[in-house]
């Protein structure tokens, strides 16, 4: 299994905020920003890194025709990446274990795990059927980060770039 530790202590530093890159038909890169958050698969329990997308959306077409995914976060000079597959949980990308009901939960600990709070439930329910949003659930196959920043010494933190 992938340790995703490093990756989730980055998520609550800056909203969530991750370079997401797809890979289009023709292999190359395309690249978006998400919120994402680490929580456990909704079926096997295995740590995933999530976000949720509007259906129709560029990333959600790439996905459909090649799983492969990178998810980059970031928090200062700190940064972690996730490359593995993308398994996709939504009104159009049905799972056999996951319910209508089972499905809105699951949004909801999507967007919590990436740091989004709400007033309205009941109004964020809706946007998401609206938008046929769906849960895109990374299995991890790897997963690196640079070193943490230097320790103070005398004051002074010397930073490379």
């Amino acid at each position: 299994m992938t340790e995703l530790t490093g990756f989730a202590d980055l998520v609550p530093l800056d909203h969530g905020l991750c370079v997401v890159v797809t890979r289009r038909a023709d292999h190359t890169p395309h690249s978006t920003v998400v919120n994402a958050g680490v929580l456990p698969h909704p079926v096997t329990g295995e740590p995933s890194v999530a976000f949720v997308a509007a259906g129709g959306t560029r990333k959600v077409v790439h996905l459909r025709a090649d799983p492969t995914i990178s998810v980059v976060v970031r928090a200062g000079w700190q940064w972690a990446a996730v490359e593995g597959r993308a398994e996709l949980i939504g009104p159009d990308d049905p799972h056999p274990d996951v319910d209508a009901d089972r499905l809105r939960r699951l949004l909801r600990e999507v967007f919590t795990a990436a740091g989004g709070s709400h007033d309205d439930w009941a109004a964020y329910d809706r946007t998401m059927v609206e938008e046929r949003r769906t849960a895109v659930l990374v299995a991890p196959t790897r997963a690196y980060s640079n070193p943490p920043e230097p320790a103070a010494i005398d004051g002074d933190v010397i930073r490379s770039r």
